[in-house]
């Protein structure tokens, strides 16, 4: 095992992973949100270049609610 596999690099700060080009950036755009059945929902990113062609999806605070009775 090298010092590398004991020791990763470890990004300051939020990161995620684009979901067109697959590359980690610290610049991530929430473009989409995925309801789950069982826990909380996921939210994907993308980068800022391809955030504008994905264009805004659905997020959390776009989900519309059933009224209450």
């Amino acid at each position: 095992m090298t010092a590398d596999e004991l020791f990763p690099a470890v990004l300051a700060g939020h990161v995620a992973l684009c979901i067109e080009c697959k590359t980690v950036t610290r610049a991530s755009v929430p473009v989409r949100w995925i309801q789950s059945t069982s826990g909380p929902g996921t939210t994907l990113y993308a980068c800022p270049d391809h955030a504008v062609t994905l264009g805004a999806g659905p997020t959390p605070e776009d989900a519309l609610r059933a009224p209450r009775s």
